[in-house]
C-alpha cells in the first residue's frame, strides 16, 4: 500500500487530505471516500483503509475544517453543508485522478451525517453509501448539551468508543484528537443539519447500508433508526453488532465489520454496474 498526503482549499482554509492506494494504482477496481467523525482525524482510519486497499480500492479522506491537520478553529463548524462542499472538493480531485472508477462514500458518526447529506446533494456521482453509527434522526445527547445557557464541559468517555481498551487509550493520548468541550455553534450546526436531512430529498436507488453497535452510548442506535426510516429505500441493508460500542471500525469484531462493508460494496457495484444503476437525489 502506498500512502500520500495532499492539500486542498476548503471553505475555512487549507484542508489536509490523504490517499491510500495499491502500490500499482492501475490495479484499483473502485474508489472509497471516507468522512471521519467529530473531534477526530483521518489518521485513525489507517487500518480500515489498508483493508479496503487490499480489496482493490483506492481510498481518499480529509480532515474536516478545524480537525486534525486542517486549518480552522478547533472543532468549530458553523454550517455542515460547507463541510459537504469541502468533501466535494476532495471527491472531484479523486475523480480527476481515477475517472473510470466507481465511487463509494463511507461516513462514521458525524461523518455519517455529512455522508448522508452528501448523498442527498451529490448521490448521482456515487455507487454506494456506507453509514457507520450515523448521527441522523434523533440525537438526545445533542439536545442535552444545548439545553443549558453554557455548554457543559463533558469530555467523551473513551470507554464508550470500543470494547478494546487500547482504542480508548490511544484516543486519549492522540494530540490530533480534540479533548476539549463542544462549541455551541457546532452543536447548532449539527441540529440544523439533522433537520435538513429530514426535509431533504430521498434517495432513488443508490445502495445504502447502515451499520451500528447495539451498545453505542454516544450515538444510540434508537435515535439513528428514526433517521434511517426516513432515508432507507427498498433493498437497502442494515446490520447491528451485539455488544459493540460506537467505533465499530475499531471494535473487537472490526474484521467482521470490514468484511460486511466489503461484501456490501461488491453487491452494490454489481447491482449498479453501468450507468443504469446510478442514482442521485429525487
Amino acid at each position: 500500500m502506498a500512502t500520500s498526503e495532499f492539500s486542498c482549499t476548503g471553505h475555512g482554509g487549507e484542508l489536509a487530505a490523504y490517499r491510500w492506494e495499491p502500490t500499482d494504482p492501475a490495479t484499483a477496481r473502485y474508489a472509497v471516500l471516507l468522512a471521519h467523525g467529530y473531534g477526530e482525524h483521518m489518521g485513525r482510519y489507517e487500518e480500515f483503509a489498508a483493508r479496503l486497499v487490499a480489496d482493490g480500492a483506492v481510498v481518499y479522506g480529509v480532515d474536516h475544517v478545524g480537525h486534525g491537520r486542517s486549518a480552522g478553529e478547533r472543532v468549530l463548524i458553523e454550517d455542515l453543508d460547507r463541510v459537504v462542499d469541502d468533501l466535494r472538493v476532495v471527491h472531484e480531485k479523486a475523480r480527476a485522478e481515477h475517472p473510470d472508477l466507481p465511487f463509494v462514500l463511507v461516513g462514521h458518526s458525524l461523518g455519517g451525517t455529512i455522508a448522508t447529506r452528501y448523498a442527498q446533494r451529490f448521490g448521482r456521482d456515487l455507487r454506494a453509501l456506507v453509514l457507520s453509527a450515523p448521527a441522523i434522526g434523533q440525537w438526545a445527547a445533542l439536545e442535552a448539551l444545548l439545553a443549558p445557557d453554557e455548554v457543559p464541559d463533558v469530555p467523551i468517555d473513551t470507554a464508550t468508543l470500543s470494547r478494546d481498551p487500547a482504542v480508548g487509550a490511544a484516543y486519549a493520548a492522540d494530540p490530533l484528537v480534540w479533548h476539549g468541550p463542544f462549541k455551541r455553534p457546532t452543536l447548532l450546526a449539527m441540529r440544523e443539519m439533522l433537520g435538513r436531512i429530514d426535509n431533504g430529498p430521498a434517495f432513488d436507488d443508490l445502495p445504502v447500508i447502515w451499520l451500528h453497535g447495539s451498545d453505542d452510548g454516544l450515538v444510540p442506535r434508537e435515535g439513528s433508526a428514526v433517521g434511517w426510516a426516513r432515508i432507507a429505500g427498498p433493498g437497502d441493508e442494515e446490520v447491528t453488532y451485539p455488544g459493540a460500542r460506537h467505533e465499530i471500525f475499531n471494535e473487537t469484531n472490526r474484521r467482521d465489520v470490514y468484511a460486511d462493508v466489503i461484501g456490501f460494496v461488491h453487491r452494490a457495484l454489481r447491482r449498479s454496474s453501468g450507468d443504469a444503476g446510478r442514482r442521485g437525489a429525487r
